[in-house]
């Protein structure tokens, strides 16, 4: 009876003293980009907290700041990390410099710091400096061979978002094609990450396709309401909402250039609170309806109508509003939350300081650390601990 109390307590002191980290399906669905062009966003730290209180796992970043990839550590928050479109000429030209960097900016901070991809360039094909096309595929192979020859190959992912400017046309979905001067420069790149088990990542977003032709596109077709929907005639499927026609287009597009199997991860999508008087949508009522909709559609973790069996993933933009942003209004306007840590519209998360929509039940960032991860922490140890004692003492 001794040794066996004894063993009991073996298990019990070992159950208390293990770390208890965050859950990290290989099927998540839902993450979301943290921006940071603003001068009064809260302190990393601080927004590790928010996180953690809204079960956020998966996140992406513009760069590589080491304060945030420092704060970052021991979350059990898994990162996309960018290389900035303005290292990418650098990059290209010698693995020397990409191996510098990976060092500096991933190495560094491994394993503390989940890292779990970079992104070399943001929605560089299709735009205006064609210096950066040429530069894109040769940066990410230096970039990946870095991680190769440091064995981090096989844990870290290399990748490149893309706008939907890469495609010729996009509706109906099965019509997607690249357009044929970003083809070539597209398959060499598919090719790649294809060898290298990386997937297409999509920047998809039904406000800027409403914003452009609201007399076209019925409203409720891109918040994900109750709609007609539309019916694509070559593959008979029908589509209740643009997002997940979005999506398809891009399997199309895949189809066609011959990387079926290619899964496609959304990038960036979201809805802006805020506009200029020319930017149609831009409220937050349909800010709300967008995001709190489509977070339950990604949580159901289920396919589209053409790829019914590959679970849709998606990072939202954007954690924040953004207040040093340039361009329209709009672009200030993504956040979930405001800069204060507040909500900036109620979707199901839990903001650190009071806001106008709610005030009484939000918690401070200490509350949140203390009794929340604290506490279901607790009870997830007396529990375990529990158990073990009765299983060992036979009853």
């Amino acid at each position: 009876m001794g040794s066996s109390l004894l063993f009991c307590l073996f298990l019990i002191f070992s159950v208390i003293c293990s770390p208890v980290s965050a859950s990290h399906s290989v099927t998540w669905t839902y993450g979301v980009n943290y921006g940071r062009i603003a001068n009064n966003l809260p302190a990393p730290e601080s927004v590790v907290t928010l996180l953690k209180a809204a079960k956020i796992n998966h996140i992406r970043i513009y760069d590589a700041d080491h304060g945030v990839l420092q704060a970052f550590k021991g979350s059990g928050i898994e990162i996309i990390i960018g290389l900035p479109n303005g290292f990418l000429t650098e990059m290209s030209t010698g693995e020397d410099r990409a191996m510098n960097w990976v060092k500096e900016n991933v190495q560094a901070f491994l394993p503390g710091t989940r890292i779990r991809g970079i992104a070399v360039g943001n929605e560089i094909l299709g735009g205006t400096t064609m210096e950066l096309w040429e530069a894109l595929l040769p940066a990410a192979k230096n970039v990946y061979a870095a991680l190769y020859r440091l064995g981090l190959h096989r844990t870290v992912e290399v990748s490149s978002p893309h706008s939907e400017a890469v495609f010729a046309n996009s509706f109906p979905p099965s019509a997607c094609i690249f357009r044929p001067d970003v083809a070539p420069f597209m398959k060499p790149l598919l090719e790649f990450f294809w060898q290298i088990g990386s997937p297409f990542y999509i920047n998809a977003y039904p406000f800027l396709a409403y914003k452009n032709d609201p007399q076209h596109i019925d409203i409720n077709y891109a918040l994900f309401k109750d709609n007609p929907g539309i019916y694509d005639a070559k593959t008979k499927l029908h589509y209740d909402n643009m997002f997940e026609a979005q999506v398809d287009a891009s399997y199309t597009a895949l189809d066609k250039a011959g990387f079926s199997k290619m899964e496609v991860i959304v990038s960036e999508t979201g809805w802006a609170s805020r506009g200029d008087p020319d930017e149609a949508g831009a409220t937050v009522k349909n800010a709300k309806t967008y995001n709190k909709n489509l977070r339950k559609r990604l949580l159901k973790k289920k396919g589209t109508p053409l790829r019914q069996h590959m679970a849709v993933r998606a990072y939202v933009f954007a954690l924040f509003n953004e207040n040093l942003k340039p361009g329209p209004t709009s672009e200030r306007n993504f956040g979930l939350f405001k800069a204060d840590g507040s909500i900036a519209y109620n979707i199901g998360f839990t903001g650190l300081v009071p806001s106008a929509a709610a005030s009484s039940s939000l918690l401070s960032f200490k509350d949140i650390a203390a009794q929340g991860w604290l506490r279901s922490s607790y009870l997830l140890v007396s529990t375990a601990s529990a158990v073990v004692l009765l299983q060992c003492l036979g009853l």
